[in-house]
């Protein structure tokens, strides 16, 4: 057939081949919409090259599975497998890092408890209420030069304490 195909040739093929395709396909593809796109690919590439389909070279079938066979390979070519992570394995539902957050937050306060009054104001105002040294200075009515001081010692001592408690 070195001229254009007619419909009609290609009905004849079609209908010989489709649940021969349709078959190999589906044992080869998992998803049942991708077989499909895969057998309307076939039959696509079938009908674009009947016109130049050599009966000398191979049998039409050998020609028609060699093109479902090679459409498959390009699915899997192409195609990259996608896996979901399981819910729950996601870090805030995470039990162990919870509790060792906990166990950091009870220790850092233990050894917050362990420091001057000055010193603790100074960490709790400058970490968790995001003040700057010189206004804690300003609102504690003391030099810029003493917050940072008392700020260092503030802490080597918690540094000192949280490493005992992990030792």
């Amino acid at each position: 057939m070195t001229e254009l195909c007619t419909n009609a040739e290609f009905e004849r093929v079609y209908a010989d081949f489709k649940d021969k395709v349709t078959q190999y396909v589906y044992g080869r593809i998992p998803s049942v919409q991708d077989a499909e796109d895969i057998v309307s690919d076939v039959f696509v590439k079938v009908f674009n090259g009947l016109s130049g389909f050599d009966r000398e070279k191979a049998s039409l079938s050998t020609w028609v599975y060699m093109i479902a066979h090679n459409t498959v390979i390009d699915y899997y070519r192409t195609t990259k497998p996608v896996y979901e992570l399981p819910d729950d394995l996601c870090c805030d539902n995470n039990i162990d890092e919870r509790l060792l957050n906990n166990e950091m937050l009870e220790s850092l306060a233990n050894a917050l408890e362990q420091l001057s009054g000055r010193e603790r104001d100074i960490i709790i105002l400058h970490y968790y209420s995001g003040k700057t040294l010189k206004s804690i200075a300003e609102k504690m009515d003391i030099s810029y030069s003493y917050v940072k001081v008392l700020h260092g010692n503030a802490l080597k001592a918690l540094h000192k304490l949280m490493s005992k408690e992990y030792l």
